[in-house]
């Protein structure tokens, strides 16, 4: 297994509208494509409170890109982008690390 970290920097007051998509919307459609998240974050202490970070959880590569790719071209999450982003962009910069557990790792 294998996990991918997103960290999603939001347009300055935009976080709670990257929150509510996740939640109303954008779960829901990973779910269709059997994407697994590990858990989501935001910061409580620290340089910034205006960043989201999640992990996902893959079986391979292969299984990433295939989820994936079927999540980025669904028509679903095409026209739930944009009506949640009609007044301008929610999200400034994504940054994303694919992970692999050390040996001693309790997740593996």
């Amino acid at each position: 297994m294998i996990h991918e970290l997103r960290i999603y920097e939001c347009v300055p007051g935009r976080l709670p509208d990257l929150n509510k998509r996740f939640s109303t919307i954008t779960l829901g459609i990973w779910k269709k494509h059997n994407i697994k998240q590990a858990g989501f974050w935001t910061t409580l202490i620290g340089e910034s409170n205006m960043t989201l970070y999640y992990m996902l959880e893959w079986d391979s590569l292969a299984d990433r890109e295939t989820k994936w790719n079927a999540f980025q071209n669904d028509p679903e999450w095409h026209a739930a982008r944009a009506e949640t982003e009609k007044n301008g962009p929610i999200v400034a910069k994504v940054t994303n690390y694919i992970l692999a557990p050390t040996p001693y790792s309790s997740v593996k």
